[in-house]
This record gives structure tokens, C-alpha cells and sequence, in this order.
């Protein structure tokens, strides 16, 4: 390893001319010197020498490097002068090409260069380049002309990196280097190792790699795409053969399935229709007093709703006073957000007024500071004026008594020849030393008011940006403002329309309770019956196949048909229309389940009606069809037909008697009053209370109390049921007044600052105008200045002319050029006096106008404060006003709750009534509900019995149609008809014998009920192949088993289905299948190379950034341990780097940590400015190590550190610095620089206009 001997410069920056600066032997040498003195230039001719670009260098181009000497602005005048340029030009030139034009006058250099001399093992090597003519560079190794890589190559031979900089850290690097993200620090780390430069190559055989692998993995998708497929067709294959012999095994378990459902629905008809017998014989109920009872209900109910309807009007007043008192809540939000604005304004005037206050402090120590400042310039004045006194009376004259006697009597032959033209320079003189002092005075007022005005312009500006700002700020409250009445309206008119809504379902709920009370909606209304609505509202919620009742999905067409259809429905009444006998069978289950009893159910599907006998209608004009009388879904007309069958309803007996009996139609006809005239010729009638047409009443009072339950759900499901506005709605009022309040403070606050605004800039207006006319004065001035020492030159010329003349022989005695010159020594003091003086009074009246500008500006900012306290005392006083009105409304709403609960008191009384004449009213209802009870119980029975014949029979017939239809071949009896015999639209009941005409629901004590008789159409079923356990059990676990073994047969049938074309298309697919494993295996093969080639330079770019990194995060601890190692700290603190990615480090951050001593973990940008310093100096001597270049340039790394810091910064360079290591400091410590081996002093040289430099080797002297 070598050192840097010395550093040669020729016109380089601020070194003109050929410059040596020496570092001798020593391996840690010190650049000091005053700031502006070129320690920086030094720092830069190191970085230029060693390849750093110009951009890097304080500079835009490499010209910018060439030694400039010094302008003056007199020089530009006279290079302007010289050019021809006018002097008042204000475009075509600017100041760099007058630079130009003087550094082309002035003959200034054109090249300039550095070389550095290095010494090694080989001997001296010098490094050198240059800045040509041309504004480029040349680069030279001892003497030999080189390209700028060859350059580099040679410096990166001995370690000089000039990418990684690892030989130099500029000044305000360091704190960057500690703070910089971990990203910039992986990238140091990889430019120290060498790993960056694979970055390019590692980039683009990853994309390679990756493009591969994916075409290879796509060739093997494809391979195993096709490989299935071919699977899929031999799986095909293998189904077909296994086809037929699921479909024969599936229809042995069908035929079983249907055997094992006959034999179960014969069974259970028989053992009804023996139940029905026993039933039939039991039924011996008579009336009771059932009439008494329902008088007894219906006064009670009267009763009831007169106390009800006290109610009501009691609640509707409560209703009223609450409105009341919710509208005088309401009005308390406005009032309590007007306090709340009210109150933030307070604070916010405090708050403002803490700010002026601040403003006013600061304005005043200004004021005070200037008056200080003006003070010390009268006393500085004082104080030349006496030293120049003092001067004066020490100098004295230089000549000898008999030469000052001969100069006099000279100086006296002048002053006669030329006594005129002295008087005439004399005046002149007067005149100009007036005009100096009136230009004097002209460029002070103008300085003072450019003054004036650049800080009005600002002020001016500040104000401007307020403006803006409030302007933004009304434009988003505006905005807010109007989305909030918007959101408001909506939310009001929502309420309001709810409000209305409320009003109009109270109203309907009102008419509705009116008319169940006229109807009374609850006679006769059993618990069966309740029970039986509720059980077929639970199955429509379970089953959605459920229909409803018969009864609710028909209605007459006109009232006077209640009674005749009731009649005519019978016991179908009460039937249950479903979709499916599925459903049906779900409902029964769910029935039995629940022991909810029996119902009948018909199922749409498999119902069977009889058709229509067309002869009938228009046989008699007050005669038509049943099904023609009542209104029904046309989903639910084969139950409808099947209940009425070929039912006729007739206006009178006589109609009916004509029909059935004169006409010998064997019909079922039904009178208006409800008699009955059955095919066989019996004859039913009577009076039955009423009863058929309330059936149908049922319905409108069962549509009323729905219609009531509805309203009821409505009403609930309002938000607010009340006039009271809701939280979201006073929410929106009180955003809203608050935005209303800020938006008018924010246009008052505009308007004070337009005002303002408008006054500044006729004040900036004033001054500016004020300016203008000074100027032209300043300049006039100037010029007849200018005139007046033109004509006192030439007078002057004609003196020393005579002068010349006279005093010749004197002054070639006495070796003067003439006598000027010794005049001109003798008042050097008195010109050096009145310069002085004229530039005290420039600083005195500068610092009076200041002084006064600050005086005016600090009385504004009182003025300030004053408004912002009467705007707080006018709040505080709207305040007040504002909680005097919220007491006065708070103690309305006291004297509201108190109406309020006297009302309340007397609804609880009402209500406690009302209670005992509903207690009154269920007792009686009870005593109704007992009397029905055992007949109902015997009724229920039988309807069920007949239902379950009904559905079993039904079931039967479904089972046979659906073999006839279905061809599924089903063993019969030898004397059993075929089942082609089986008609496809009978019905199952008989017309012989109507069993209706003991069902009828309207009278409980009719008995006559006819047996039950089950069409079979002649179809005996052979059981015999049915297996005995199937016969014993009727288990739904049976059924369950059949229809699961039939599922999965079926279900094996259609997943077996065969494809016939698979084996063409095998052979096909088998054939493409060589040709996708063809492109596979060269996909992978190429795939392969890329990830070899690819993990080659992954390896090599790990291996050098992991060899870096791990010596620099070992060297790292020590380093900084050894930095922050003192005395009382003797352990020192700790560093660490750590990587984001074990894998790749490269590809993410690294983070560095350290913990000063005695101090917890924190991160970076939380350390002080010389923790973060001693970080980043131990980061860069760790990095140094590494591959540590022979010397090392510092330029002020000390400028943030302590005396204590600085130290130890000093001591490790000593411990350090050696042969193969060393240091190059530019610093102002004394703490540091003193500890170096030498110092190399840069000073400025302002004769030469230069930077010189000196070097002192410190190990020559010892310490006392």
C-alpha cells in the first residue's frame, strides 16, 4: 500500500498559477485555515484528480473549475465601456457574458490541472489531469497520455474506487450516510464488494429463467391435460359395459318399492274404514246454551269498546303534550350549538390573542434592538472621530525646515499665477462636496424606502396567501354547508313523510279496530281453530309447496253464495292445497312430530277430478255451476274442481226441485239458504244459526285482523313514530348552524383582511410612487455630479500644469514625481476621514428608517389585540342572552312533563278497567269455547279418518297411474283387470253415495254421516312377490332404504352414461399427446440452461456482497465500540447491520443500528447530531476495511461533535494511521487538527487573489 506525497495544482478553482501542497511523510495530516481561505477547493482538487465528475464538484461544467480572478463592478463597467455597451442597457447581456468580456480583456487562464503524486512499492506514480482549452478533460499517468478507463483502472488498482468514493467523504456527508434508508446503504455495500456490477446481467437471466420455466410448466399442463383425457376415455369405455345391468337392477328395486307403497296404502284403508264404523256409533251430542252464552259475549264486548275508545282519545292527548315537549328539546339544539360556537370563538380570540401578543414581543425587542444598534453607531462615530483627531496631531510633516520653507514660498508663486482658477476649484469644490452630500442623501432615502417597500411587498404577499387560504376555506365550508342542507332536507322530509305515515296507518289501524269491534273478529273463534290457522302458517314458513286452506284460496263472488258454498265444500272446507304428495307427506310427518293432529291434504299433482258435466250449465237461468260462483288462483283449479265437483248452486228450492226431480238430473244442488238435494233424492235443511255464512265472515274478520297485524308491523317498523327529531336530524342541525356561524366568521375575517389588504397596497402603491420620484432625482443628481467634476478636472489640469512648472526643481531634488504626490500623502487622513463619516451617516439614517417602520408596525399589532378583545366581549354577551333563553324553555318543558304525567295517571286507570272487562269478555269466551268442545272432538276424529281414506286411496291411484304411465310392469291378480282398464282423469269419489251429507260443519248435531266407499277400478295387486319383511313394517326407514338404493342406481345410471365416440376421439388425443411431450422435454431442457446460467450469477453476486457485508458488519462493532469507548464509558456502544433478506440481501434494505453508551435502542432519526455522526464515521471506517484504499480524505466530519467526540475521533486516526493507511482531515476543531502528525495551512493571498498554503510537520515539536 502507498500514501499521497503532495498535491500539485495549477489554476485550479481558487489556486492560481502553480501551487504545491505538500503532506510529506506523515500518514495523518490537517488542512485548516478561514473559511473562504480554499481548504473546500483543496478537498475538491483531490476529488478531480482521482475522477470525480465536475457536477460533484460545486461546479456546472469543467470552465467552472479554471481559476477566475476577482471581478469588481468597476472592472464590468470599464469591460462594458470597452465593448461599446451602454451602460442604461437592460437587455441583450446579462452578467455572465460582461464575466465574459472581462476574463477575455483581463487575459484570465483557459486550462488549469492537478496531479497527485503517489508513492508505492514501485516508486512515485503521478496521477495528473487536466482541463483543456476546450472545456474537457485529459487524464496522464507519469506523463503518458491515458483514456479516462485506463485512468480508472490504474486508481482501482491500488483500491480507489471512485463509483463506491471510498477514499473521500465530502463535507455534510456524514449525517446523510448515518440517516440514508437501507436500500442506499445495500447499494454502498454492493458498490464496496464488487457485486453491482452482475446486477444488470442478474436482472435479465432472472427474467429469462423465469420466462422458461413458465413455458415449460405450460407444456406440462398440457401433457397432463391430455393425459387425463386419455384416462377419461378408458374410464367411458368401462361405464358402457356395466350399463345394462344397472338398468335391470334398477327396475327390480322400483317394482319393489311400488309393491311395498300398495300393500302399505290397502292396509291403512281397511283399518280406517273399520275406525270410522267405530266412530259413527258414538256421536250422540245434543245443543246446549250455547245462544245464551254469545248474547252474554257480545254485551261484554260493547262495553269494552267504549272503554277502549276512552283510551285511545287519553293516549292521543298524551301524544300531543309529548310533541310538545320533544318540539321545545328540539329548539334547545340551535341554542346550545350557538353556545358552543360562541364558546370556540372565545378560545380562538384567546388563542389569536396569544399570538399577536407573541408577534408584539417579537416587534418590540426589535424596535428596542435597533435603538440599540443606532446607539452603537453614534458611539462607534464618536469614537473614529476622536482616534482620527488623535492620528492627526501624531503625523507630521516630512520635510526639513528650510524645504518646507522653500515649498511655501513655491506654493505661494503657484497660488499667484493661478489665484483665479483656485477660487474657481474652490467653488467648484464647495459646490461638489454639496451635490455629494445631496446624492449621499438621495441614495439613503432610496435605500430606506426599497426598504420599506421590499417588507410592505412581503407583508403584502403574506396577506395575499391569507386571503387565498380564507378564500379556499369559505369555498369548502360553502360546499359543506350545502351538502349539510341537503342532508338535512332529506333527513326532515324523511321524518316529515314518516310523520305522515304514522298518521295515516294510525288512522287506518283506527278504521280497521272499528270494524273488528262491529263484527266482533273472536265469536265462536275456538282454540281448534286458532290452532289449526297457526299450524298451516308454520307449514307454509317449512314447506313452500303448501298452498293453504280451501276455504282461504276461494271466496264467493257475491255475498248472497256464502251459505250455498260453504254447503257445497263440506268437509273439503278444512283441506290443505300442496304441490306434490312429497309435500304432503313432509306435512304429515312434520303433523306427527309435532302432535300438532290430522289434516287433509290435496296435492296438485295427483289429485283426480272429475270432469265437467257441460250439460249442465244454462239448464236454468237462476241455476249455475258451483265452481262458476266462487273466485280462485288458476294455479290451484284441479283442488277447486275436485271440491266442487259437478255441484250446482240454485236460487230457491223450487229450481233445485225442478232439476233434480222434474228433470231427473241425478246432481247435487245446493239452495241459497243452504239446502241440500243429494243425488239419491234425500233432502238436508234447517236453520243453522248462521253458521255457513260466518264461515266466510271468518274470512274478511281473518283479512281484518291481518290487515290490523300489518298495520301494527308498520307502524313498529317506523324509525320514529313521533314528531321529535331524531339524533341524525338534530346532528344536522347543529353541523349545519355551526358551518352557517363559521362561514360568517370566515367572511367577517375576510372582509377585516381585504380591508387591510386594500390599505397595504396603497401604502405599497404610496411607496412605490415615492420611490419612482426619488430615483430620477438620485439620477439627475448624479449626472450634474458628474458634469461638476468634469469641469473641476480641467481646472484642475491647468494648476497642475502651473504646479509642474514651478515646483520641478524642487521635486526632482527631492525624488517626488511631482508635488502632488507629497500633498496627496498628507491628506490621505482626511480623505480616509470623510469616507468614514459618509458611512456612518448611510448606517445612522438606515437604521432611523428601520427604527421608524418597526414603531409604526408595532402600534398595528395593538391595534390588532384591542379588536380581538371587543369581539370576545361581544361573544361572552351573546352568551349570556343565549343561556337565559335555554333556562326559559327548559322551564316550559317542566311545566309540559307535569301535564304530562297528570294525563298519564289517568290512562293508567282507564287501562286497569279495560283490563277487567277483557278478563271479563275470555271468561265468557271460554264458557262458548267448552260447550263445542266434545262434538268438535268426534268431528275432528271422523274428518281425519275420512282424510287419511282420502289420501291412502289417492296415494293408491297415484302409484297405479304412475306405473301405467311409466310402463313399470307390476304384478297382478289372476282376476284383476289390466291396468290399461285404469282411466287417467277419474275421481276417487263416489257419486252413488255422498258422504257429504253427513259432514256438514255448520250443524254439530247432524249424525248422518254414509259410509265410506274406495274406488280400486277393478285392480287387484299380487303381493306375493313382495318380501314378508317389507309387509311387516310400514317404517319410513323401509321407504327411506328402497328409494336410497333406487337414488344410487339411478344416480350410478347417469354418472355411468356411455360415450360412444370415446374410442375414435382416443386415438386422436393419443397422437397429440407425442407432440406436446416432443415441445416438453426441449421447454425443459431450456429451462434448465437458464436456471443454471442464471444461478451462476446469483451465486457469484451473493458471494460478494455476503464476503462484504459479513467483514463489514464484524468490523463495524468494533469500530464504534472504539469510537464511543472513553474513561467513564470504558465499554463503549454497540452497532449492528441487519438484513431485511437472508436469502438475497442484495435485493432488500439494510438497517443500521446503534445504541450510544448508556442509552436504550432507538432508531436513527431520533439520535442526536453527534450520535448520528460518530455513527456514521464508524459505518464508513467499517466500510474503509473492507477494501480500504491507501488514504483517506475527511472534509469537516467534526463540525457536529463535541469537544469529547472530537477526541476521540482523534485518537482513533493516531492509533490508525500508518503505512497503508493514510488520513486526510480538513477541519476547524483545535481538538482534532493539534493531534496530527502535520498541518497544512491555506490562507488567502489578497495581493495575488489566491489561495496559498503552508505545511508544518507538528512531530518536530514536543509538548511542554
Amino acid at each position: 500500500m502507498g500514501k499521497l506525497v503532495r498535491l500539485e495544482l495549477f489554476n485550479f478553482k481558487s489556486y492560481k498559477g502553480h501551487q504545491t501542497i505538500d503532506f510529506g511523510d506523515s500518514y495523518f495530516t490537517s488542512i485548516i485555515g478561514p473559511n473562504g481561505s480554499g481548504k473546500s477547493n483543496c478537498m475538491d482538487a483531490i476529488s478531480f484528480v482521482l475522477g470525480i465528475k465536475s457536477s460533484q464538484l460545486r461546479s456546472a461544467s469543467l470552465r467552472d473549475l479554471i481559476y477566475r480572478g476577482r471581478v469588481l463592478r468597476t472592472d464590468i463597467a470599464a469591460a462594458q465601456a470597452a465593448a461599446g455597451d451602454s451602460l442604461t442597457q437592460t437587455d441583450g447581456n446579462d452578467d455572465e457574458g460582461d464575466l465574459d468580456t472581462l476574463r477575455s480583456s483581463r487575459n484570465d487562464p483557459k486550462t488549469a490541472w492537478v496531479m497527485a503524486v503517489y508513492e508505492n512499492d514501485e516508486g512515485e506514480q503521478q496521477w495528473k489531469r487536466a482541463i483543456t482549452a476546450a472545456g474537457a478533460s485529459e487524464y496522464k499517468i507519469n506523463g503518458r497520455t491515458v483514456t479516462a478507463a485506463q485512468y480508472n483502472a490504474a486508481l482501482q488498482a491500488e483500491n480507489i474506487l471512485i463509483k463506491a468514493r471510498n477514499f473521500l467523504v465530502f463535507q455534510g456527508d456524514v449525517e446523510a450516510i448515518a440517516s440514508q434508508q437501507p436500500k442506499d446503504l445495500t447499494r454502498l455495500i454492493e458498490q464496496i464488494s464488487g457485486s453491482l456490477e452482475y446486477k444488470v446481467e442478474y436482472d435479465q437471466l432472472k427474467i429469462e429463467a423465469e420466462k422458461a420455466a413458465e413455458l415449460a410448466n405450460n407444456n406440462l399442463n398440457r401433457r397432463r391435460a391430455i393425459n387425463a383425457e386419455i384416462k377419461q376415455y378408458q374410464e367411458q369405455k368401462k361405464e358402457a359395459e356395466n350399463y345394462a345391468l344397472k338398468i335391470e337392477e334398477r327396475d327390480r328395486a322400483i317394482v319393489s318399492h311400488v309393491l311395498w307403497k300398495l300393500y302399505h296404502f290397502q292396509k291403512a284403508i281397511e283399518h280406517n274404514k273399520s275406525e270410522i264404523e267405530r266412530e259413527q256409533a258414538e256421536i250422540k251430542e245434543v245443543k246446549r246454551t250455547y245462544e245464551k252464552y254469545e248474547q252474554k259475549l257480545e254485551d261484554a264486548r260493547r262495553s269494552q269498546a267504549k272503554v277502549m275508545k276512552s283510551i285511545f282519545q287519553t293516549e292521543k292527548a298524551i301524544k300531543n303534550t309529548e310533541k310538545a315537549m320533544e318540539e321545545k328539546a328540539t329548539s334547545l339544539v340551535p341554542v346550545d350549538e350557538k353556545i358552543s360556537i360562541a364558546s370556540k370563538k372565545l378560545k380562538n380570540y384567546a388563542t389569536r390573542i396569544k399570538e399577536i401578543e407573541r408577534d408584539k414581543e417579537s416587534e418590540t425587542a426589535r424596535v428596542e434592538q435597533l435603538r440599540k444598534d443606532l446607539n452603537m453607531v453614534e458611539k462607534a462615530q464618536k469614537k473614529f472621530e476622536a482616534e482620527q483627531q488623535r492620528l492627526a496631531e501624531q503625523t507630521g510633516a516630512a520635510l526639513s525646515d528650510a524645504d518646507l520653507a522653500e515649498y511655501n514660498k513655491l506654493r505661494e508663486r503657484v497660488n499667484t499665477k493661478v489665484a483665479s482658477k483656485q477660487i474657481e476649484i474652490e467653488n467648484y469644490s464647495r459646490q461638489q462636496k454639496t451635490d455629494e452630500e445631496a446624492c449621499n442623501g438621495l441614495k439613503s432615502k432610496v435605500e430606506t424606502t426599497q426598504y420599506s417597500l421590499s417588507k410592505l411587498r412581503g407583508e403584502l404577499s403574506s396577506m395575499k396567501e391569507r386571503r387565498d387560504q380564507l378564500n379556499a376555506q369559505i369555498a369548502q365550508v360553502t360546499q359543506d354547508l350545502d351538502d349539510k342542507k341537503k342532508e338535512y332536507n332529506a333527513v326532515m322530509s324523511e321524518r316529515v313523510w314518516q310523520k305522515n305515515k304514522h298518521k295515516e296507518l294510525e288512522e287506518k289501524l283506527a278504521e280497521c279496530a272499528a270494524k273488528l269491534l262491529e263484527v266482533d273478529d273472536g265469536r265462536q273463534q275456538n282454540q281448534r281453530q286458532i290452532q289449526m290457522r297457526e299450524t298451516i302458517s308454520t307449514l307454509k314458513r317449512i314447506f313452500p309447496g303448501v298452498k293453504g286452506r280451501i276455504s282461504d284460496l276461494c271466496k264467493p263472488k257475491l255475498k248472497k253464495y256464502n251459505d250455498a258454498v260453504s254447503t257445497v265444500l263440506g268437509r273439503h272446507f278444512d283441506a290443505i292445497v300442496v304441490d306434490t304428495d312429497q309435500t304432503a307427506k313432509d306435512c304429515i310427518d312434520y303433523l306427527r312430530q309435532q302432535k300438532l293432529g290430522q289434516a287433509t291434504f290435496y296435492p296438485l299433482e295427483t289429485i283426480q277430478i272429475k270432469p265437467i258435466n257441460s250439460n249442465l250449465k244454462g239448464m236454468h237461468r237462476n241455476m249455475r255451476m258451483a265452481i262458476d260462483t266462487i273466485d280462485y288462483d288458476a294455479s290451484v283449479e284441479r283442488a277447486m274442481q275436485h271440491a266442487c265437483g259437478n255441484s250446482i248452486v240454485c236460487d230457491d228450492l223450487a229450481v233445485a226441485k225442478y232439476i233434480c226431480f222434474e228433470k231427473g238430473v241425478e246432481v247435487r244442488a245446493v239452495t241459497l239458504d243452504g239446502t241440500i238435494i243429494h243425488k239419491g233424492g234425500l233432502m238436508t235443511g234447517g236453520y243453522v244459526s248462521g253458521k255457513g255464512q260466518r264461515r266466510f265472515e271468518d274470512q274478511e274478520v281473518e283479512a281484518l285482523r291481518r290487515l290490523k297485524d300489518n298495520l301494527l308491523a308498520q307502524i313498529e317498523a317506523l324509525p320514529n313514530k313521533s314528531n321529535r327529531k331524531g339524533v341524525q336530524e338534530e346532528t344536522l342541525y347543529a353541523e349545519f348552524t355551526g358551518l352557517e356561524q363559521q362561514l360568517e366568521y370566515l367572511r367577517n375575517e375576510l372582509t377585516m383582511l381585504q380591508r387591510e389588504l386594500n390599505a397595504k397596497e396603497k401604502e405599497v402603491a404610496h411607496t412605490e410612487k415615492h420611490l419612482n420620484t426619488l430615483l430620477p432625482k438620485q439620477q439627475q443628481a448624479e449626472a450634474s455630479l458628474s458634469s461638476l467634476q468634469e469641469k473641476l478636472s480641467k481646472l484642475q489640469e491647468v494648476v497642475y500644469a502651473v504646479e509642474d512648472e514651478v515646483f520641478a526643481d524642487f521635486c526632482q531634488r527631492l525624488n517626488y514625481d511631482n508635488i502632488r504626490t507629497y500633498e496627496q500623502r498628507q491628506g490621505t487622513l482626511q480623505a480616509e476621514n470623510a469616507q468614514k463619516k459618509l458611512e456612518f451617516a448611510r448606517q445612522r439614517s438606515k437604521l432611523e428608517s428601520q427604527l421608524a417602520f418597526e414603531t409604526q408596525r408595532l402600534g398595528s399589532t395593538k391595534d390588532r389585540i384591542e379588536l380581538l378583545e371587543n369581539n370576545a366581549k361581544r361573544d361572552q354577551a351573546t352568551i349570556n342572552d343565549l343561556e337565559a333563553e335555554k333556562e326559559q324553555i327548559q322551564a316550559e318543558m317542566d311545566v309540559l312533563s307535569a301535564e304530562l304525567e297528570v294525563v298519564r295517571e289517568e290512562l293508567t286507570a282507564k287501562q286497569a278497567d279495560a283490563e277487567k272487562h277483557a278478563t271479563k269478555v275470555n271468561e265468557i269466551r271460554r264458557e262458548v269455547s267448552k260447550r263445542n268442545e266434545e262434538l268438535k272432538a268426534v268431528l275432528k276424529r271422523i274428518t281425519e279418518l275420512e282424510a287419511d281414506i282420502e289420501r291412502n286411496s289417492a296415494g293408491r291411484y297415484g302409484i297405479l297411474r304412475r306405473c301405467k304411465l311409466e310402463g313399470i310392469k307390476i304384478p297382478l291378480a289372476e282376476d284383476s283387470q289390466s291396468l290399461e282398464q285404469l282411466p287417467i282423469e277419474d275421481t276417487l269419489a263416489q257419486e252413488d253415495e255422498d258422504p257429504e251429507a253427513m259432514d256438514i260443519d255448520e250443524d254439530p248435531t247432524s249424525s248422518a254421516i254414509s259410509p265410506v266407499t274406495v274406488q280400486d277400478y277393478g285392480i287387484e295387486v299380487d303381493f306375493d312377490e313382495l318380501d314378508d319383511e317389507f309387509k311387516e313394517s310400514a317404517e319410513e326407514n323401509v321407504e327411506e332404504h328402497l328409494l336410497e338404493k333406487i337414488k344410487l342406481l339411478s344416480s350410478d345410471l347417469e354418472r355411468m352414461a356411455p360415450n360412444m365416440k370415446a374410442i375414435d376421439r382416443l386415438e386422436g388425443v393419443e397422437a397429440r399427446l407425442q407432440e406436446v411431450d416432443a415441445e416438453f422435454e426441449k421447454s425443459r431442457r431450456e429451462a434448465k440452461a437458464a436456471k443454471d446460467k442464471f444461478q451462476a450469477v446469483k451465486d457469484k453476486r451473493s458471494r460478494l456482497f455476503t464476503k462484504a457485508f459479513e467483514h463489514i458488519s464484524e468490523q463495524i462493532k468494533a469500530v464504534y465500540k472504539e469510537l464511543t469507548k472513553s474513561s467513564a464509558e470504558s465499554v463503549g456502544g454497540q452497532a449492528s447491520l441487519d438484513t431485511e433478506e437472508n436469502n438475497e440481501p442484495y435485493l432488500e434494505g439494510i438497517k443500521y443500528h446503534v445504541i450510544p453508551p448508556s442509552k436504550r435502542f432507538r432508531d436513527m432519526e431520533h439520535l442526536s447530531g453527534g450520535e448520528k455522526t460518530m455513527a456514521a464515521l464508524a459505518l464508513l471506517f467499517a466500510v474503509h476495511s473492507f477494501q480500504p484504499s491507501p488514504f483517506f480524505v475527511l472534509d469537516e466530519v467534526d463540525a457536529a461533535l463535541d469537544n469529547a467526540n472530537v477526541t476521540r475521533i482523534k485518537e482513533y486516526i493516531r492509533r490508525h494511521a500508518g503505512p497503508g493507511f493514510q488520513f486526510v482531515v480538513i477541519s476547524l476543531k483545535v481538538g482534532l487538527f493539534q493531534g496530527s502528525h502535520s498541518l497544512v495551512g491555506i490562507y488567502r493571498d489578497q495581493t495575488e487573489c489566491s489561495s496559498r498554503c503552508l505545511t508544518l510537520d507538528l512531530r518536530k515539536y514536543v509538548e511542554a
